[in-house]
């Protein structure tokens, strides 16, 4: 995992920072990335300034020591057994005390719609910042994934999709338990009907406006609301769901790339290579070749 800071991307949108993990190049070299707090915190004096990750969701459980998150704006204090919810999108920021121990959870966007096909409204409770005390569960579960990423034993990728799933079922229903009565996530309505509606359309290729048309709203303000909650316009929130779709039929299919371009609704192959290659860098070959080299030898 040493070589993770190499392959961290950064870019600024509007002054606030924006990472992903491995680079926008290569969105799937494992089920999901786990690390000690001090791993990254150390090369930053403790310190980590505001920033966002418009493509991954984080949890983070603090063995010992502390320090201070600022999450969407609201200041918590971290203590020894503290579970940290930062969905995709919200800005935070970590100040640690020295030495503190625990892990850092990362799941992509990804492995996050498979695991929330057919679960309910899970999706709203994980929606909201939060710093809870972890349950036993929580911890188990934790450290659990961070054994089982560690290593390479047979069947390691299931193991980890299921931890994974585990992890975020105990971590949604504290942040219920925790909510007061009718809270809200902190995305508007608006957003979270038109993440909805690009669940059920986007292999139809909807353009902005077909949404905005159907949420009974102008194409601008759609963007503007879009941007102001999740940090990208609505535009973006439609072509990253469809290519994530893409990449996720490159990592774990052996569809082969035409094949996957009309199953994805586009009636060229070739501009959907074009497409793709635009998001993230590499060709569809190029991209799959990568996943199999980045992936655990057990996970192959």
């Amino acid at each position: 995992m040493g070589g993770l800071i190499q392959n961290m991307h950064f870019s600024n949108l509007e002054g606030i920072q924006s990472y992903s993990l491995f680079g926008e190049s290569l969105h799937l070299p494992d089920v999901l990335h786990c690390e000690t707090i001090a791993e990254r915190s150390v090369l930053h004096d403790w310190e980590l300034a505001p920033h966002r990750h418009t493509r991954l969701h984080q949890v983070l459980l603090i063995e010992s020591g502390g320090g201070v998150a600022h999450l969407d704006g609201e200041r918590h204090t971290l203590f020894p057994g503290a579970l940290i919810n930062v969905p995709s999108g919200h800005v935070h920021a970590f100040r640690f005390t020295q030495h503190t121990q625990g892990w850092v959870a990362t799941l992509a966007d990804e492995l996050m719609d498979e695991i929330f096909v057919r679960v309910g409204d899970v999706r709203s409770d994980l929606g909201r910042s939060a710093v809870l005390r972890a349950s036993p569960l929580i911890r188990r579960a934790m450290g659990d994934i961070w054994q089982e990423f560690s290593g390479c034993a047979k069947s390691r990728a299931l193991v980890l999709r299921g931890l994974s799933a585990t992890l975020l079922g105990w971590v949604a229903r504290a942040i219920e338990d925790h909510s007061p009565e009718g809270a809200a996530a902190p995305q508007s309505s608006l957003v979270q009907r038109l993440q909805a509606l690009i669940e059920a359309h986007f292999l139809e290729h909807w353009q902005v406006a077909d949404y905005a048309r159907a949420l009974a709203v102008s194409p601008t303000h759609l963007s503007r609301v879009a941007r102001a909650a999740t940090g990208v316009s609505a535009q973006r929130l439609i072509e990253a769901r469809l290519m994530r779709e893409a990449r996720r039929n490159l990592a774990y299919t052996h569809l082969g790339v035409a094949t996957i371009a009309y199953t994805l609704g586009y009636a060229d192959p070739a501009y959907f290579t074009r497409a793709f290659t635009r998001d993230a860098g590499l060709s569809p070959r190029a991209f799959r070749a990568q996943v199999l080299a980045s992936a655990p030898a057990s996970a192959q």
